[in-house]
C-alpha cells in the first residue's frame, strides 16, 4: 500500500479507538494462529469453541486490543488485514461487504480515493479468499451465520471447487 495512504489510515484507526475491535472476534485458519503464537504467548487469547478466533474481553473488547492499539497489529487477523471490509459465504459464492461509516471512519476516506478502496477491496478479496480456502466447511458455515449490521454488500465471487 502507498506509505502516505497507510500513514493517514493508522492515524484514522487509533483515533477512532478500535470501534472495530468491539465485539469482534476474528477467525483465525491455523497458518495465522501458528504467526500469532510465534510473534508471542498469546494462546490464552485464542479460543475455539464453534470455530478458531480471537476471544473477547468480558467487556467485549478484542483480547489483542490493549491500550487503544492492536497488540499483534503485525501479524493481525486476516479479516483485520481486510478491514474495513468483511464477508460471508453463501452456497459456492463469497460475499463482500463494506462496513458502513458510522462503524468505520476509514471507509469515508476509502470512498474518497477510489485508487486507495481499489487498493484496499483488492488486498481484502486476496486476504479473505485465502481464510476461507483455509477453514473448514463447518467453521465457514458459524461465521457466516454470525450478523454484520452496517454493512453493504459489495461485491460476490463464485468459489471454485479445487477438487479435481
Amino acid at each position: 500500500m502507498d506509505t502516505d495512504w497507510s500513514l493517514r489510515a493508522e492515524a484514522i484507526c487509533a483515533a477512532c479507538g478500535g470501534h472495530c475491535c468491539n465485539g469482534a472476534c476474528p477467525p483465525l485458519s491455523s497458518e495465522r494462529i501458528s504467526t500469532i503464537l510465534a510473534a508471542g504467548d498469546y494462546s490464552s487469547c485464542i479460543e475455539t469453541d464453534g470455530y478458531r478466533r480471537i476471544r473477547t474481553k468480558e467487556n467485549g473488547e478484542c483480547a489483542m486490543f490493549d491500550a487503544g492499539r492492536c497488540r499483534i497489529h503485525a501479524v493481525k487477523p486476516e479479516t483485520c488485514m481486510a478491514g474495513p471490509f468483511t464477508f460471508a459465504v453463501t452456497g459456492k459464492t463469497l460475499e463482500i461487504y463494506l462496513k458502513q461509516e458510522s462503524i468505520c471512519p476509514l471507509v469515508t476516506h476509502l470512498k474518497a480515493d477510489a485508487g486507495m478502496y481499489a487498493k484496499q477491496y483488492q488486498r481484502a478479496v486476496d486476504h479473505i479468499t485465502r481464510l476461507v480456502a483455509a477453514l473448514p466447511g463447518e467453521e465457514i458455515a458459524i461465521i457466516s451465520a454470525i450478523p454484520e449490521p452496517e454493512t453493504d454488500l459489495v461485491a460476490t465471487i463464485p468459489i471454485r471447487d479445487e477438487t479435481p
